[in-house]
């Protein structure tokens, strides 16, 4: 070991058994920190995508001088550690042992809490956070609110089980520029788990939905901000194929439109010398995302249009 290597050795935590890792590549799996640690010894427990940027993680080894082997062969080597081609750095870390008990917002529920970074009020609408999380399952009811954290949105699943697998997917992740209005730069999903198991809405309004109850009273600012729109949406889309180059089957639509929701139903006919297609969503919303992000856009490159 040469002597600047014993200097930055010197200066490390005390040795513990679980190691610190830093500069992650973005969502580092399981499997990808047992490839590296495996050669020192064995894995008994890990946290992965661990801080603000996901880049961090903690692996706990079954004994000290496994833990120990990894860093000083690292300290002493003149190749860092790398995984998917980044240096990665490992250090003890300040814990001893990584436990599975988990704090509040961690424990599975059928009620995410939502915060919605660099947004305002009324930047995401309560269609946009339908849209974004029904995509993991029916979504029964969505509350939106501001707290001190910023703007935030408890949105009900029927299970834990849906619930998980939308915290796990979007947590993290950005809601699709695409939904968002010009103004807004970007908007970043912070998702934990919610105590509520039944959130109790009132009337269906711009702040909050309940999709299991049609006959729920709507609340006035929500009827006036619904006259307000420009044209009726309706939860069926008329395409118009232009350009026709490839042969158009119900099967390319479905995969392009199914991008946005399910599809239920799809018609392609003749009408004026035009191919024309309906598409049959379950409600408005996805409909209505769906004509915005694909109005006037190509399906293949040079291909042809949907208007």
């Amino acid at each position: 070991m040469s002597s600047s290597n014993q200097h930055q050795f010197r200066y490390t935590q005390t040795p513990s058994k679980v190691l610190h890792f830093r500069n992650l590549p973005w969502e580092c799996s399981e499997e990808e920190l047992a490839d590296l640690c495996s050669p020192f010894g064995k894995i008994v427990n890990t946290k992965c995508n661990v801080g603000a940027n996901r880049n961090q993680a903690f692996v706990e080894f079954v004994d000290l001088n496994q833990a120990i082997s990894m860093v000083s062969y690292y300290a002493a080597s003149s190749e860092p550690a790398q995984v998917r081609g980044k240096s990665v750095y490992i250090q003890y870390s300040n814990r001893h042992e990584i436990v599975n008990s988990k704090g509040p917002g961690d424990v599975p529920g059928n009620v995410l809490l939502v915060t919605f970074e660099g947004v305002e009020a009324g930047d995401v609408t309560i269609d946009i956070i339908h849209l974004v999380f029904s995509a993991f399952g029916f979504v029964h009811k969505i509350a939106t609110f501001e707290k001190t954290a910023g703007f935030q949105a408890l949105i009900q699943f029927t299970d834990a089980e849906t619930a998980s697998s939308a915290r796990n997917a979007l947590d993290g992740r950005s809601v699709p520029r695409y939904l968002l209005p010009e103004n807004v730069g970007s908007c970043n999903l912070r998702i934990s788990y919610s105590a509520h198991t039944d959130l109790n809405i009132k009337f269906q309004s711009n702040r909050s939905r309940d999709y299991t109850n049609p006959m729920l009273p709507v609340n006035q600012t929500a009827i006036d901000s619904a006259l307000q729109r420009k044209e009726l949406e309706s939860n069926v889309l008329l395409a118009t194929i232009e350009n026709m180059q490839y042969a158009v089957t119900v099967e390319v639509l479905n995969t392009v439109f199914s991008a946005f929701g399910t599809v239920q139903k799809i018609a392609i006919f003749e009408k004026n010398g035009q191919t024309q297609a309906l598409i049959q969503y379950p409600d408005v919303t996805i409909a209505a995302a769906a004509k915005e992000a694909l109005e006037g856009h190509n399906i293949y490159d040079g291909g042809y249009c949907i208007q």
